[in-house]
């Protein structure tokens, strides 16, 4: 049986927690940053590949609707994938710097 794909937020990141299936990632994190922040970007500089796994590194961005303030951070993303579908992701991130942003 195939398992719904699940993804972690990050501890200490504003959406930290583990979202499974699409829906939830939807609503739980892309929904909530589209809220929380303008121009807010993911943009990855490197990828690694071994097997069934692909490793992202880059730097996430965006500025803050309430208070206005802008963060750069570097994040890395780990995927899992099976049959060429992505199973499972797991987010690294300099959360502190992503949290002076906030409220």
């Amino acid at each position: 049986m195939f398992d719904p794909p699940s993804t972690p937020e990050a501890a200490g990141f504003p959406y930290a927690g583990t979202y499974v299936g699409a829906d939830a990632v939807l609503q739980g994190v892309f929904m909530r940053i589209g809220q929380d922040w303008d121009g807010f970007a993911a943009v990855p500089s490197e990828y690694v590949t071994e097997g069934d796994t692909v490793v992202a590194i880059g730097e996430y961005s965006g500025r803050n609707k309430i208070t206005g303030r802008s963060f750069v951070a570097p994040f890395v993303h780990v995927w899992k994938l099976r049959d060429g579908k992505a199973v499972r992701f797991v987010q690294h991130v300099d959360t502190v710097l992503v949290q002076r942003a906030m409220p």
